[in-house]
Parts: structure tokens; C-alpha cells; sequence
């Protein structure tokens, strides 16, 4: 699979939110505006990557060989761990505004199952290093374009007459049910 393939299928078509269902709890919980739907992706983008980065080789160089495979959800998590330590430290300092809006998300990024996933997919699936990464850009943007929209759609039904019994949570789900639909429509796209 080209490089090309494996991006276009982790971003649109195999979409870790929409398809995957999972990071679900931060794609509900930080899509209330765009700007903070926009920089919990920039945060778990940064932590997908470099998570990828650094255990991708962990598990190729030191856990393969040793034999210590059955160590590997524990190495990355303390990886993606001290990565989500090292962004809330940067925003902290950096970006205090974008920092406090995140609130108890930022941490939860640690326990994003996405995050991981991105990690024991690319090492199950057989990815060489540089499609790995791909793979985990890939990921990231599908997820920042999933937040963003539903961040859009949000603020549009804010101001749309929504009837009582869908307001709040069922018409959330309604519309992330419907962007789903909308994403299954990308997997013509790549065999």
C-alpha cells in the first residue's frame, strides 16, 4: 500500500472517530467551540506522532528482540504518558487560556484509546517506520477533522430550532450518526 493509500485510508476512511469509535469522550466533551476543538487536536496530534515515533522502534529494537512483546501496552503508555506531560507543560506555560479551557481533557489524553491504537496498529499491521508515521499523521488529521466538524455542526444546532426531546446529548449523537454515514461514503476511495 502506497503512502498516499495509508494516509487517505487512516484520515477519511477508516476514521478513528467515526468508524473506529473510539476517542469519543474528548470528541464529545471538547467540541463545544472550534478553538478548543481545534487545539485538543493540535494537542493529540502532536502526542499520536510522537508516540509513533518513539514506539514503533521501542517495540522493533529492544521489545522484539528481548522477547518482552507482552511489555508493549505498558511501554506505550508510559511513552504516550510522559509525551502528554510535556504538552500540558508547553500550554501551560505557553498557552494558559487554550490550557484552562482544556481542563480534565488534557490529562485524559494519556488515556486516549485512539493514541494507543495508533501504536498497536501500526506495529500489528506490519508498517515499516516511515509508513508508521504516516499512518499516525494520518490518523491525527481524521481526528482534527472530526473534531472541527462536529465543533461546526454544534454550533450550528445551537441556533437551530431543535425539538425538545432531541435537544442536548440525542441530537449530538444524531449528528455525529449522520457525519459517520457521510465518511462511509469515502471507502471507494482506496482498495
Amino acid at each position: 500500500m502506497s503512502l498516499f493509500n495509508i494516509f487517505i485510508k487512516a484520515a477519511l476512511i477508516d476514521n478513528i472517530v467515526l468508524m473506529g469509535f473510539l476517542a469519543l469522550c474528548s470528541f464529545v466533551g471538547m467540541t463545544n467551540d472550534e478553538e478548543k476543538a481545534f487545539g485538543m487536536s493540535v494537542a493529540v496530534t502532536f502526542v499520536t506522532v510522537m508516540a509513533n515515533l518513539v514506539a514503533w522502534p521501542i517495540y522493533i529494537y529492544i521489545l522484539k528482540p528481548l522477547n518482552l512483546t507482552f511489555l508493549s501496552i505498558l511501554a506505550f503508555i508510559l511513552v504516550i504518558a510522559s509525551l502528554v506531560q510535556l504538552v500540558e507543560f508547553f500550554l501551560r506555560k505557553k498557552i494558559p487560556p487554550l490550557y484552562n479551557a482544556m481542563g480534565i481533557y488534557l490529562p485524559l489524553i494519556t488515556t486516549n484509546c485512539a493514541v494507543l491504537a495508533v501504536t498497536l496498529n501500526s506495529i500489528q499491521w506490519g508498517y515499516t517506520y516511515i509508513e508508521a508515521i504516516v499512518y499516525a499523521v494520518g490518523v491525527s488529521v481524521g481526528y482534527m477533522l472530526a473534531m472541527i466538524l462536529l465543533a461546526g455542526l454544534r454550533r450550528r444546532i445551537r441556533n437551530s430550532p431543535i425539538p425538545n426531546f432531541l435537544k442536548g446529548t440525542p441530537i449530538l449523537f444524531v449528528a455525529t450518526a449522520l457525519m459517520s454515514m457521510v465518511f462511509m461514503g469515502f471507502s471507494g476511495l482506496v482498495k
